[in-house]
């Protein structure tokens, strides 16, 4: 009876319908046809993806405030930070790639960690984020454009090819932004769709009780 009346799900690959079946904690599913993964038992995912993306909106804002790197010439030291890049690659006439940083390093990041807290903060204190269906498929939609990890392949390349040239001086916002690109790895990795759907028919059926 309980096999019976257990949910279906879809896979996300071959469209088959099967049956949930419980997991064990850290365990996951596999679709029979195709293999892919349906679903997993993430221990407390909603608790561990809010503090990820907590820390990761601090580090956020110091990534951004402070310079990623300073370059020293005869006694004169210059420092730039994220910003600053910007602005450059917009004064140089490079509008289009000033644009694309300012996109995928700075706002796209943003939105996906206010976003992310926005939504896991009420559940965690069992509340229903108001919006939540927009706040999901917005989150799914930004997701492919943030590319912190990008940036962070390229300020790395960039400080191997000054190294040659000039005595350059790593910044606080390097290293963040290495721990930056950890976190939202994490926060990703831990997050489940499935858990936030379960969590907010919980809090639903309180209400309705």
């Amino acid at each position: 009876m309980a096999h019976n009346s257990a949910a279906f799900i879809a896979c996300h690959d071959c469209d088959l319908l099967q049956r949930e079946i419980p997991l064990k904690p850290g365990c996951a599913a596999s679709c029979s046809r195709c293999g892919a993964v349906l679903y997993r038992n993430a221990t407390d995912s909603i608790d561990r993806t809010l503090a990820y993306t907590l820390s990761a909106a601090v580090v956020f804002v110091v990534a951004n405030a402070f310079p990623i790197f300073a370059i020293e010439v005869q006694d004169s030291v210059t420092a730039i930070n994220l910003i600053g890049a910007v602005r450059s690659l917009w004064h140089q006439e490079m509008q289009a790639v000033s644009l694309v940083v300012l996109v995928t390093t700075v706002l796209v990041p943003a939105l996906e960690l206010i976003t992310m807290a926005y939504l896991l903060l009420p559940l965690k204190f069992l509340r229903v984020p108001p919006g939540y269906t927009l706040l999901l498929r917005l989150m799914r939609m930004v997701e492919p454009w943030g590319m912190i990890e990008v940036l962070m392949l390229g300020m790395l390349v960039s400080l191997v090819k000054l190294t040659s040239n000039f005595k350059v001086i790593p910044g606080v916002a390097l290293w963040s932004f290495g721990v930056l690109t950890l976190l939202l790895a994490a926060a990703a990795a831990s997050f489940s769709t499935r858990d936030v759907w379960a969590r907010l028919d919980k809090v639903q059926g309180r209400g309705d009780a």
